[in-house]
């Protein structure tokens, strides 16, 4: 058994500034560290974020974005969707019933993407 746990979360972005005003406003949260090429916020589940400049990167970041996503559960995922909608930000996929729940999911400045689930009222 594995005694590794997941506690950080590190994205690649094409500007920390431009990202950190993104998931401030997103996460209703202001960063507890912050540089030209890096910030980080701690969320309340006590896992951090870290969005660090692809350009200052080591090792280089050859990938693009898109290819994997942040979810998030929210027991009113409904408000969460009309609050980013509110907030122009850029839907990918609008409310639907999945097999886990109700989900959306939206992007980032960059293109990562975030996904909101929540239960089904059946479930």
């Amino acid at each position: 058994m594995s005694n590794l746990s997941l506690d950080f979360v590190l994205l690649f972005v094409e500007s920390p500034a431009i990202s950190k005003n993104f998931y401030a406003s997103l996460l209703g949260l202001e960063p507890i560290e912050e540089s030209e090429t890096f910030v980080l916020f701690s969320l309340p589940n006590n896992i951090q974020l870290g969005l660090w400049s692809r350009h200052s990167a080591e090792p280089k970041v050859f990938a693009q974005t898109g290819a994997s996503e942040i979810a998030f559960t929210h027991k009113n995922g409904a408000e969460i969707y009309k609050k980013w909608c509110d907030q122009n930000i850029q839907m990918l996929q609008h409310p639907t019933n999945m097999s886990f729940g109700r989900t959306f999911v939206a992007l980032d400045p960059d293109g990562h993407r975030l996904r909101v689930f929540w239960p089904n009222e059946e479930n």
